[in-house]
């Protein structure tokens, strides 16, 4: 018997639900990230409050993915306008998380929450769509890239509890002064 997937924007019912889900997020993330992310627990209740902001947010929304009838994908999004003299004027939606349980990937969950937030942002009258992926998760990447996305730009941090080494006196006097 075929599976039916299934999908529908989420309510804020639905927050333990992606809680549980999102552990799968904190695994993933944690495992090479450890100094950002927060390891998965058992005790999911302990990520409420993350989840439940998203329900109460104007210009959020949350699509969930069922398979039969057990939830297995989310999916979280924001529209907000760009901002500032140097920016063109347009309507930014901005992918927040991307959840997928590990057996259901593969199937195209992925991809049809995507779809969801891309028709969402048409319908909202967004013009750009964009979302920040961790160059480890490869497998993200390629489905992103898949349907579309481009690299824009690179993110760059530094962690300040650590001595980063100084730039050299070659690197300041190269005639650069474009920092952004």
């Amino acid at each position: 018997m075929e599976e039916i997937i299934t999908y529908r924007t989420a309510t804020a019912d639905d927050a333990l639900t992606m809680c549980e889900l999102g552990q799968l997020l904190n695994a993933v993330h944690h495992v090479v990230r450890p100094d950002i992310y927060a390891a998965p627990t058992e005790d999911f209740a302990r990520d409420l409050p993350h989840w439940s902001g998203v329900f109460e947010k104007p210009g959020h929304v949350v699509f969930i993915a069922h398979v039969d009838q057990q939830p297995v994908a989310f999916i979280t999004a924001n529209i907000a306008p760009s901002v500032g003299p140097l920016m063109q004027p347009m309507n930014v939606v901005r992918i927040g998380s991307v959840c997928v349980a590990e057996r259901f990937s593969g199937k195209g969950i992925g991809r049809g929450l995507i779809q969801r937030v891309r028709d969402w942002a048409v319908k909202h009258d967004a013009q750009d769509l964009r979302l920040t992926v961790w160059p480890f998760n490869e497998r993200a990447a390629r489905m992103y890239a898949e349907f579309g996305f481009e690299n824009r730009a690179v993110e760059m941090g530094m962690r300040l509890n650590q001595n980063p080494p100084l730039p050299s006196d070659k690197s300041i006097n190269s005639g650069h002064s474009a920092v952004a």
